[in-house]
């Protein structure tokens, strides 16, 4: 089996998107994948093999040049790829502009199967000519995949022609016991997010929060990147939190357990979710979760049960859901445990990838 994919951006695996591409295509060996993408950032290669896939780049290097010529420079790429390779299926990562280079492919080749796999947490809150592109790519998908019941029920709306199927990102669970044993025995208890820096993961209202700790000696650590950093250590400095305060920046995804491995809660206040990748990394790793009750997170996290749930956008709220989970420690003990085995059960990588390769069988059949 032939395929090509289409994602906006392919950089060394730092989102949910670029992570499944990873995780599924490594595991499906016997089938060969092609991926078009922005070139987005200057120095990297036009073309490499990342794993088992082989990754061609669009673009001059620049992300506000590169994103928006995607559609159809991807397009005339995919179709001169398609002359020679014959593809049996097209694959669009989220509704961007990555998949409207598969929409425009889908109607020369109305034949080869569109699958979409809709991935992102703000489908819909997006500027008009967004939401315009995207319910079309919705629309002229042949087959769907979510990675939560949230936006199976957002593609619903757009297109109730195609089968769609539930297929969740997963997290990675080897040696989950081991990094539990491995925590610091210390006083200073440990809270850590992963998070783009944007608005919608809510870091400002987990800042916020630290006033209203019930303990006082605690550090945050935050890992990632993005364009409100700078106001967020504005807002540390003046809510008088900024030495409790660690921004770590963006960390290489193989380190990120070790880090992991340190804390002792992972909080990501989010405004909007499609799934929430990161947050079943931290209940792999043996971290008990705060989260709010908002897009994908509802899927795998039951309040008292697999983790615990704040208000959203309340900070007074986060910040009473966090002290309880650093002051009780048999509320904590019985939420990694849960965790863990949720995650063990139904987000093992191994079992996504082949869900995802019986949709693929079923497209092409």
């Amino acid at each position: 089996m032939k395929i090509l994919l289409f994602s906006t951006a392919y950089l060394p695996f730092v989102g949910g998107a670029e992570l499944a591409v990873k995780e599924i295509t490594g595991r499906l060996i016997n089938i060969e994948f092609d991926l078009i993408t922005a070139k987005l950032k200057r120095g990297l290669p036009d073309f490499e093999k990342i794993g088992n896939v082989n990754v061609y780049r669009i673009g001059a290097g620049n992300r506000f040049l590169d994103k928006p010529l995607l559609p159809n420079l991807g397009f005339l790429k995919a179709i001169n790829l398609h002359k020679v390779k014959k593809y049996d299926l097209i694959h669009g990562m989220m509704a961007s502009q990555g998949s409207a280079a598969a929409y425009l492919f889908k109607f020369f080749y109305p034949k080869v199967p569109f699958v979409l796999t809709l991935q992102e947490g703000d489908l819909g809150r997006n500027s008009p000519f967004d939401r315009f592109w995207q319910r079309r790519i919705i629309r002229k998908a042949d087959t769907i995949t979510a990675i939560s019941s949230y936006l199976s029920e957002f593609a619903k709306k757009f297109n109730k022609k195609a089968p769609l199927y539930i297929v969740p990102n997963g997290a990675t669970i080897s040696n989950n016991l081991k990094v539990i044993s491995n925590k610091k025995n210390n006083k200073e208890k440990v809270i850590i997010t992963v998070s783009r820096l944007v608005r919608k993961n809510g870091i400002d209202i987990l800042i916020k929060s630290l006033k209203n700790l019930s303990i006082t000696n605690y550090e945050l650590r935050i890992i990632g990147d993005g364009p409100e950093r700078k106001s967020l250590e504005k807002l540390s400095r003046e809510l008088g939190v900024a030495d409790r305060v660690n921004f770590l920046g963006n960390i290489p995804n193989e380190e990120v357990p070790g880090y992991l491995a340190q804390a002792d809660v992972f909080v990501r206040p989010s405004r909007s979710e499609g799934l929430g990748t990161a947050f079943l990394e931290a209940m792999a790793a043996g971290l008990p979760v705060v989260a709010t009750p908002v897009g994908g997170i509802n899927d795998f996290l039951k309040d008292r049960e697999t983790g615990l749930f704040c208000e959203s956008n309340n900070h007074k709220s986060l910040a009473e859901k966090v002290s309880h989970i650093l002051t009780d420690d048999s509320l904590r003990e019985n939420l990694i445990k849960n965790g863990q085995s949720l995650v063990k059960e139904k987000y093992n990588w191994d079992k996504i990838a082949e869900e995802m390769r019986k949709v693929y069988e079923a497209s092409i059949s």
